[in-house]
């Protein structure tokens, strides 16, 4: 696993409410990446919510400090191997969190995660924070 790491949802959340560990990890990382999953996922989060107006300008800026990946042809392509080896396994796991397997794939990343179901996925580098 190398320093450069993909946030998951839930892994954003948990920095949102200012766990002590989940900061600290991300403080020592070399670069952090967000994806558009997961801007979708904290996005529908934020509507769902009390505080709908805050919660959208919180995210917005903080996707405006990192870099936000978004889809393109190769991450249909390693969207579609993970999907499968899934597929044959037996073991799937939800869509989006497909999607963001992909992208961290694609991009040679960490991915930063509270979902132990990522672990099952072949050549992804995970840690569970």
């Amino acid at each position: 696993m190398n320093g450069k790491v993909l946030v998951d949802t839930n892994v954003v959340i948990a920095l949102f409410a200012g766990e002590p560990g989940v900061v600290e990890r991300l403080r020592h990382s070399e670069a952090v990446f967000l994806c558009v999953p997961v801007v979708g996922e904290l996005r529908y989060g934020a509507q769902a919510s009390a505080r709908v107006e805050s919660n959208l300008s919180r995210l917005d800026q903080f996707a405006r400090a990192l870099m936000v990946l978004h889809c393109d042809p190769d991450t249909a392509s390693a969207y579609a191997k993970v999907k499968f080896g899934l597929r044959q396994k037996g073991r799937p796991i939800p869509e989006n969190d497909v999607w963001i397997a992909a992208i961290a794939q694609q991009h040679d990343l960490t991915l930063l995660t509270r979902d132990s179901h990522f672990e099952q996925i072949e050549g992804l580098g995970v840690e569970l924070v």
